[in-house]
């Protein structure tokens, strides 16, 4: 997509946001005993009734032109001997303190992952997408939205990033491809979906907040509930 058309499609965030498409979200396929008995199966799972997620998270989620003119964007894959090794996720972690939340965290995190540079790239702040209860992390996650002027420098950190991948934003329209797979994490059998790309498959939290830019960008009116 023409960067300018991104880029006036975002000048004014919709209120509330749009959820972005529904088959992003992770479904429950099987329940445990110690799972609360009011949550069926085969039910989408954010927001299920357990304890809400309380550590602050923060992810830049960076449009940025490439030479032709195209809206792309940054995400990282995480090296193999790291835990959750092989995900691919926007640039982000942990608040520290100090940190002025959630803008603060996400720009210092990608400083320390990319070696981004707000001035080099000319980066505006737009807002941010709807938090996330990433309950199997234990995380509240922020995805701060940003633009930038022109194609930012990058550098990876190689204790933290294996390769830096800089998709369309058109690959996440509501229009775009999904895939889905089913897993078993702590006796809980889940059902989800996520975007293909480079053999890659990007699902979760980061998936979910892909979803919900491409809505706002294409201009979907689907409400969140």
């Amino acid at each position: 997509m023409d960067h300018g058309d991104v880029l006036r499609r975002l000048s004014i965030l919709p209120d509330p946001l749009p959820h972005g498409t529904r088959a992003i979200d992770p479904i429950l396929m099987g329940r445990p005993a110690d799972l609360a008995a009011d949550q069926p199966a085969d039910q989408p799972i954010w927001g299920r009734s357990a304890p809400m997620s309380t550590r602050r998270t923060a992810a830049l989620v960076l449009l940025f032109p490439d030479a032709a003119g195209e809206t792309r964007l940054v995400l990282t894959e995480r090296p193999a001997g790291l835990r959750h090794g092989g995900q691919v996720s926007f640039p982000g972690g942990e608040e520290d303190p100090g940190d002025e939340f959630p803008v603060g965290t996400a720009l210092r995190e990608a400083w320390e992952e990319v070696a981004l540079d707000p001035d080099q790239a000319g980066i505006r702040v737009l807002g941010h997408l709807d938090v996330v209860d990433v309950r199997v992390s234990g995380f509240l996650l922020t995805p701060v939205l940003a633009v930038a002027d022109r194609l930012p420098s990058l550098v990876a950190a190689s204790s933290e990033v294996a390769t830096i991948l800089l998709p369309r934003v058109a690959r996440f329209l509501p229009d775009a491809l999904v895939t889905s797979a089913e897993m078993e994490r702590d006796g809980v059998r889940i059902r989800y979906a996520g975007y293909p790309y480079g053999g890659r498959h990007i699902w979760g939290a980061t998936a979910r907040a892909l979803a919900q830019l491409g809505a706002i960008i294409s201009g979907d009116e689907q409400p969140r509930s």
